[in-house]
């Protein structure tokens, strides 16, 4: 029986995934978090096979908590689950511990693949995932010039430009006309991206790299 945890700020995502396993024999999913604060905590007690870990997270996210995940354990399997796309973010995450990374419109049969895959000792990327890393490699991926991070959109730039500025959640969305919740959306986006901890290391990331046009 393979246990499985999963971390994910969406209860949604959460009891989808835990359905899916459920009609599998060999499956078993044995908790599952919102945090990654709160998933690392959980995970000391539990005897845990797999970890489906979500990179967009409120406070720590997904890079940094598989960083720390692997520092201290190097036989737990971790997955990547998420909808970003971007060559370099995939790439972080795997450099910093992940033995897979599935997009999170993926079927059933995709999950268990991954999870199958993985727990043989290999690497897994679906399909999609496969194909942007190779089209990274053969340059048909653009990234931000002289950036080892993947690119901002264009409302992540106004966002951080703000930031940059000193303006307060509040301000910027009253600036942008956006809801102080979309802010923090764009906030989290960013310090993912870049797998910044706080606000305080995406400015200097920002700085360094020049991310703001």
């Amino acid at each position: 029986m393979i246990s499985v945890f999963i971390i994910d700020d969406h209860k949604m995502v959460i009891e989808g995934i835990g359905l899916m396993l459920e009609q599998e024999d060999d499956f078993q999913m044995v908790g599952s978090a919102l945090t990654g604060e709160l998933g690392m905590q959980m995970l000391n007690d539990l005897p845990v096979d797999v970890l489906l870990l979500d990179i967009n997270l409120p406070g720590l996210n997904g890079i940094e908590v598989c960083k720390i995940i692997r520092a201290s354990n190097t036989k737990l399997k971790i997955i990547a689950l998420s909808m970003l796309k971007d060559s370099s973010l995939i790439k972080m995450m795997l450099k910093n511990g992940a033995d897979g990374y599935v997009l999170k419109n993926s079927g059933r049969d995709e999950m268990v693949t991954a999870i199958q895959t993985v727990m043989e000792g290999k690497k897994y990327l679906d399909q999609e995932v496969n194909d942007i890393i190779i089209s990274s490699i053969t340059g048909g991926a653009t990234s931000e010039k002289n950036s080892p991070f993947p690119s901002l959109s264009r409302r992540e730039k106004e966002v951080l430009s703000l930031i940059l500025d000193e303006l307060i959640t509040k301000e910027i969305a009253e600036k942008l006309f956006i809801s102080v919740g979309t802010v923090e959306t764009h906030r989290r986006n960013m310090l993912a991206k870049v797998g910044a901890r706080n606000t305080a290391g995406l400015v200097r990331i920002a700085i360094e790299y020049g991310l703001v046009d």
